[in-house]
């Protein structure tokens, strides 16, 4: 197994650039996630590490290898797609073992690798069956075993989850984290799901605009994110933000209808920033009258009420246990200000 390291990455298509000096150090054994809104150049970056895509410049190095003018057979990678891409009139063991059939493998040792990969991914009980007779989850499993049979450096998954339904996701998320684990093989997947990110990653890469944001841990990125954009997409529901003004005695946020002190150094009287606080970190005050409750989402174990200020302005506010807030109340809330976070308005960089 091999890690992966870009250095300077450049991808322009004529001239529109749409990857912008991508340096990523992505080590052997890591299960890597690029992350970020569509449009971002998560799966045009993965691409180019498989080699489906020319880098304009810069460098890709795969272990102590320079793969970046390789062709995709010969850099030691696998790919799995969001399509499944199976052979229909093959069965799942025919379309596991096709690729090394194809490069002359011997018949046994077609046998043992797809023997290995079904034991993996559980898939015993279908290797007879054609993929018409499977449901989207086990096609899915079939296309990684092909991808596991050819014993590739380096596995690359680009929204591999996106056509399935929502228990199918969860199933394959388990899956997929499972198979890290016991091959402890160096993976980068894509997703545009913030929620598959912080469940499967080590690292996180999040990506805007062919720019890298922020790369680190999960919990890294959830509890100390460097500018509002990390701030905003990881997280579900997403952070609440409040625009607000700082003056001589803190932050005027005029949808609260008050002055806070923040601890941290505040720059100029004046400024124009956001102030940030995630759902779960927010109580509501029954007898405040800043809010309009509109909504509630009544998950079971959880809720989310949905309020807006006399201003406008909209937060969103987990609930937890058997009370719950009525729809059309008028309620204050509380904010742990240690919990808070400050972020400039015009350059998003958060305020330390």
């Amino acid at each position: 197994m091999s890690g992966v390291t870009l250095q300077n990455v450049i991808k322009r298509y004529g001239d529109v650039q749409v990857i912008h000096g991508i340096d990523l150090d992505i080590k052997d054994g890591e299960f890597c996630v690029f992350v970020g809104p569509s449009g971002c150049g998560k799966s045009t970056l993965l691409r180019m590490v498989a080699g489906l895509e020319e880098t304009t410049q810069g460098a890709i190095h795969i272990g102590e290898r320079d793969v970046t003018s390789m062709d995709p057979a010969e850099r030691g990678v696998a790919m799995v797609f969001q399509t499944y891409a199976l052979y229909p009139h093959m069965t799942v063991r025919d379309n596991m073992g096709f690729g090394l059939k194809m490069n002359g493998h011997p018949k046994a040792e077609i046998a043992s690798k797809v023997a290995e990969a079904t034991r993996i991914l559980k898939l015993e009980d279908y290797l007879d069956r054609k993929p018409s007779a499977l449901s989207g989850g086990q096609r899915q499993r079939v296309s990684i075993g092909r991808a596991i049979v050819r014993g590739p450096e380096v596995f690359l998954f680009d929204e591999p989850l996106s056509n399935l339904d929502a228990e199918l996701r969860v199933e394959m998320r388990v899956e997929i984290a499972r198979l890290h684990k016991e091959i402890g093989a160096t993976m980068i997947y894509v997703t545009h799901d913030q929620v598959e990110a912080m469940t499967l990653a080590d690292k996180i890469v999040v990506l805007r605009a062919g720019n890298i944001e922020q790369v680190g841990a999960p919990l890294d990125l959830y509890r100390n994110p460097n500018n509002k954009f990390v701030a905003g997409f990881i997280g579900s529901p997403a952070m609440n933000f409040l625009d607000g003004t700082v003056d001589a005695k803190g932050v005027v946020l005029p949808s609260l209808k008050e002055t806070v002190s923040l601890p941290l150094t505040l720059p100029a009287i004046g400024t124009e920033v956001s102030f940030g606080i995630r759902p779960e970190h927010i109580q509501i005050n029954p007898d405040g009258d800043t809010h309009t409750i509109e909504m509630t989402e009544a998950l079971g174990g959880v809720s989310f009420a949905h309020l807006v200020s006399d201003s406008g302005e909209k937060i969103i506010v987990e609930e937890r246990g058997d009370e719950r807030s009525r729809e059309g109340a008028r309620v204050g809330v509380k904010l742990p200000l240690e919990r808070a976070m400050l972020f400039d308005r015009e350059t998003e960089a958060r305020i330390r």
